[in-house]
């Protein structure tokens, strides 16, 4: 009899839930003017009051990322330009949670240039989580392996091998909007992380 046919393959996935400590904040500025050259230059002066905002709200500016640099013109109808069109866009990186509605209001208070794009939350540090999730992935292919040897009548051996399988990573439940009861109010809520596991267990005596 073959080796493969003394094993128990087993698939086994654990989660656990945590609150993330993180928030990203998509946001930018953004002008419609006559001319290029006009267009550029305000998106660039808002882009600098957006910077200034963001680290009076208390980001770092090592946690101040470009996302978008545009300009280009918009048409009436092709070929004839309406104006031209310059936008700037962040990612701002928040690690200190009770000063996210802080970073939002300072976004807002750039002036009419200024564009929310959304927010989305994750763990700094998801090792522990990570760990957690690993042993119950662990556990459920162990109890898997254990019935498979039951109901086969046989004992269950030694583990051959286990290997982590490929996960999407972290699935937060939902990104945070804003409160309905309180528009100046974001709320983490809970991200689901899991992990999966393939353990190759022989039978045993």
């Amino acid at each position: 009899m073959s080796i493969e046919h003394e094993q128990i393959v087993v698939a086994g996935e654990g989660s656990v839930d945590a609150v993330p400590d993180v928030m990203r904040l998509s946001a930018g500025v953004e002008v419609r003017r006559a001319s290029a050259a006009e267009a550029f230059a305000e998106v660039r002066a808002a882009a600098s009051r957006l910077a200034g905002a963001l680290r009076q709200a208390g980001v770092a500016e090592e946690d101040v990322r470009t996302t978008e640099l545009s300009l280009g013109p918009e048409y009436d109808a092709y070929p004839k330009v309406a104006a031209y069109r310059a936008a700037q866009g962040v990612e701002a990186v928040v690690r200190d949670l009770g000063r996210a509605d802080g970073v939002i209001d300072a976004v807002a208070g750039v002036g009419e240039e200024a564009r929310l794009g959304g927010v989305a939350f994750e763990l700094s540090d998801p090792a522990e989580a990570l760990a957690a999730a690993r042993a119950r992935a662990f556990a459920d292919a162990a109890a898997k392996a254990g019935q498979y040897a039951r109901l086969a009548g046989r004992p269950l051996g030694p583990v051959v091998s286990v290997s982590e399988e490929p996960w999407d990573g972290p699935r937060p439940l939902g990104f945070a909007t804003m409160a309905a009861e309180d528009a100046g109010s974001v709320s983490p809520g809970r991200q689901a992380l899991t992990v999966g596991v393939r353990v190759v267990y022989a039978f045993g005596g």
